[in-house]
């Protein structure tokens, strides 16, 4: 949709078939990711009105197949990525182009936020560059199923929230490929997630104030669990860091100095 600021967003609305907490999740757990420094969408709450719906027979949201109207109100937006006059952008890249993306090492970071917000979805990202531009740059999107969707609970499990492909964590190295973001998370200040919480309109948690705050305390409380949850990606069956793990076989055959 194109707001009255010129800008396109990707609209989230209330009564979306995913659940009214989705819209919290997307602004609570992409403001911390932009806090953190990772390439996010810019956002922003959206008013939509009943008179725009009415007039636009594509608001409509397909539950099991029969359309229902969206509902006017505050909605999510979450800014295209890209103008799309002046870019191309892809939600998909064959894993021969990944070496094209000029920020590859963005998902290292990603993948730690994902962790600490328990996204228990797959990791969603979009991928975009200028006509001129060689190189791509990519982007992280759709943070609703965070919290656990609609649940905000942590049902941690090592294959939430992790990329599809093994080959945008091939330089993992070390806990040192996870900085600056993984200091950040560590060191993130309780404060600033109780503000970016507060801006979430009351409609989007059900007026349950109670819910939220007990959310946020639970996100302070797992800063210090990012590493155990990054340790067990790495140890399951994904064997998704193949350069730490050889790091770590060359450092074992090393001789020691007496």
């Amino acid at each position: 949709m194109r707001a009255d600021d010129g800008h396109f967003y990707v609209v989230k609305f209330q009564n979306n078939p995913q659940h009214l907490r989705v819209l919290a999740n997307e602004l609570l757990a992409t403001r911390i990711a932009e806090h953190v420094g990772l390439p996010v969408p810019a956002t922003e709450i959206v008013a939509v009105e009943e008179w725009l719906i009415q007039n636009t027979p594509d608001l409509h949201v397909d539950v099991t197949g029969m359309p229902s109207r969206t509902k006017p109100g505050l909605q999510f937006g979450a800014r295209y990525v890209c103008d799309p006059a002046e870019t191309h952008a892809f939600d998909y890249l064959p894993e021969s182009m990944l070496a094209k993306v000029k920020n590859l090492a963005a998902f290292a970071g990603m993948l730690a936020v994902d962790k600490w917000l328990g996204n228990a979805n797959g990791r969603q990202a979009v991928f975009w560059k200028k006509i001129q531009e060689r190189k791509y740059t990519v982007a992280f999107i759709d943070q609703g199923y965070c919290f656990n969707a609609g649940a905000w609970d942590f049902p941690d499990s090592a294959l939430r929230g992790v990329y599809a492909r093994n080959f945008v964590y091939q330089n993992v190295c070390g806990w040192e490929s996870f900085q600056p973001w993984l200091g950040r998370i560590e060191k993130f200040d309780p404060a600033a997630i109780h503000r970016i919480a507060e801006t979430i309109p009351p409609d989007w948690t059900g007026q349950d104030w109670g819910a939220l705050e007990g959310l946020v305390e639970k996100i302070v409380e797992r800063r210090a669990k990012v590493r155990e949850l990054i340790t067990a990606f790495r140890n399951s069956s994904r064997r998704p860091f193949p350069a730490w793990d050889a790091a770590k076989a060359v450092s074992a055959q090393s001789p020691v100095v007496q």
